[in-house]
């Protein structure tokens, strides 16, 4: 999709050195599905800590040993 966007020059060539594009569009682009990726890793992280993800463990733990052996 194409889109008109203001970046200063500043940015923009600072957004161009570290995605290592030559030019403005690939850059952008880069910039802003890495900007989406990290987004969506903190939510998922988010729901972790909140233990959306809780499973149950598939073998009891051994009180006096919570360290499970080698195997």
């Amino acid at each position: 999709m194409r889109i008109s966007v203001d970046v200063d020059e500043a940015t923009l060539a600072e957004v161009m050195a570290l995605t290592g594009e030559k030019s403005k569009s690939p850059a952008l682009a880069k910039a802003v599905n890495e900007f989406v990726r990290r987004a969506r890793a903190r939510e998922f992280g988010k729901l972790i800590r909140e233990g959306a993800f809780d499973y149950p463990d598939p073998e009891p733990v051994d009180v006096a040993n919570p360290v499970p052996p080698l195997r």
